[in-house]
């Protein structure tokens, strides 16, 4: 069962194995939207993760007491909590940060991250699970948005982190931080990603011994065995 897993395997599956943005395709809006700069990508990596965390917590808890059948309106009241608190907070110490991310920020309500994690792992598991398959699944958001608006801002604006690359900031590839260059931004990232999450191992093959095999006639190793 998901609660007897071990814990490092609920922190480490959303890297990569189970990257909700790269391999599960979810929070394509966020992952597009805010992605022009690295910064905004932290910013809304980190946001969406203090909300996993803190909805997962709270719907692990009460996971007993919720009424199956009125389950849905309470994920999305805890949830739509954890987003007005971040939102409050942002706002508050971090002001132009809540204005770049925008209306993004509100629709974290609606992630569907947040609502899936939710629904298929913190109603069916204890909270201390639940709480490090928030974490994990948030790091790995966070560090596929990260990802993307750091090539995204190189690329298309010479700069990242507000220090200006060199090269780059002279030659700008605008398209980068138009739709166009997220979409192909993010498709390259995709590919790369599921090539090595789905990389085997080299399998070693079972020898049946010279006299079956079909290269006998031309292997040293039969001659030098004989000899």
């Amino acid at each position: 069962m998901a609660n007897k897993a071990p814990l490092t395997k609920e922190l480490t599956k959303g890297i990569i194995k189970e990257n909700p943005t790269l391999i599960m395709l979810l929070g394509m809006c966020p992952t597009l939207a805010v992605t022009t700069q690295a910064a905004n990508g932290i910013g809304m990596g980190l946001a969406t993760t203090f909300v996993l965390l803190g909805s997962n917590i709270v719907i692990s808890a009460l996971r007993k007491v919720i009424p199956d059948k009125v389950r849905i309106p309470a994920f999305i009241v805890i949830i739509a909590s954890f987003v007005t608190l971040i939102g409050f907070l942002l706002e508050g110490f971090m002001p132009s940060l809540y204005e770049s991310l925008g209306i993004y920020l509100t629709l974290i309500t609606v992630n569907c991250i947040i609502f899936g994690r939710a629904e298929m792992f913190a109603s069916k598991n204890g909270v201390i699970a639940s709480a490090c398959d928030a974490i994990g699944m948030g790091i790995g958001f966070t560090l596929a948005l990260f990802l993307m608006g750091s090539i995204r801002e190189i690329i298309g604006a010479g700069q990242w982190m507000g220090m200006n690359i060199p090269v780059a900031h002279d030659n700008p590839m605008l398209i980068f931080i138009m739709p166009a260059g997220g979409f192909f931004t993010l498709g390259v990232i995709i590919a790369m990603v599921n090539k090595i999450a789905n990389r085997k191992p080299p399998q070693e093959i079972e020898c049946g011994g010279c006299d079956n095999c079909p290269m006998s006639g031309k292997c040293d190793k039969k001659e030098a065995d004989a000899k």
